[in-house]
């Protein structure tokens, strides 16, 4: 008696040619997941170049590393998950992620609701890309990858309290910038 065996899935077939080393089947996974990978290496990024150099490194071990995909998550989020961890490492290297003083004085500011109807993604990543790398590693764990307090503290090697805090003041200089640019808009309309 012959068993049915369920037919190999396309992400199936695409990750055992990676395995295998082909090359066709490296640069489909690659062409499948570069422009979203692209995106989260911008988050962490301070500047386009650094992200391709992230995206690219990250690229080369998930390529290596393949073969230990568990599948017990969806292969997006495994490359999205290199993605992050090569990020922080590479920020490490370069000691991106010390502590600094800027955007001190941005620790009394209140948190008024800002809308933000009518920025682009590109303004807002803009936004994010321009606070200090410990605020901006933090936000983007924690607002836009959804890891909680503790295990960001675990992944930076800071207190979970310092996690919170950094991410407070990320918000705040956040914030602070958008009322600076709608406060320029307003201006800008009111003299035209």
């Amino acid at each position: 008696m012959k068993l049915f065996t369920k037919p190999k899935s396309d992400e199936d077939k695409l990750i055992e040619g990676c395995i295998a080393g082909k090359r066709d089947m490296q640069r489909l996974l690659y062409d499948l997941y570069a422009k979203k990978m692209m995106v989260v290496c911008l988050r962490y990024a301070p500047t386009t170049f650094e992200a391709e150099d992230i995206m690219q490194d990250a690229f080369i071990k998930v390529f290596n590393h393949i073969q230990n995909f568990k599948k017990d998550c969806p292969l997006e989020f495994w490359i999205r998950r290199i993605m992050i961890n090569t990020a922080l490492k590479h920020l490490r290297s370069k000691q991106l992620l010390t502590v600094s003083h800027e955007a001190e004085e941005v620790a009394n500011l209140s948190s008024d609701d800002v809308n933000l109807t009518g920025y682009t993604m590109d303004e807002l990543l803009s936004m994010i890309q321009s606070l200090a790398p410990r605020y901006r590693m933090v936000f983007n764990l924690y607002a836009i990858e959804g890891y909680n307090h503790k295990e960001i503290g675990e992944m930076l090697g800071i207190s979970e309290g310092t996690s919170k805090s950094q991410y407070s003041r990320a918000r705040a200089i956040l914030q602070s910038m958008l009322l600076r640019q709608e406060k320029k808009i307003k201006e800008h309309v009111i003299s035209n």
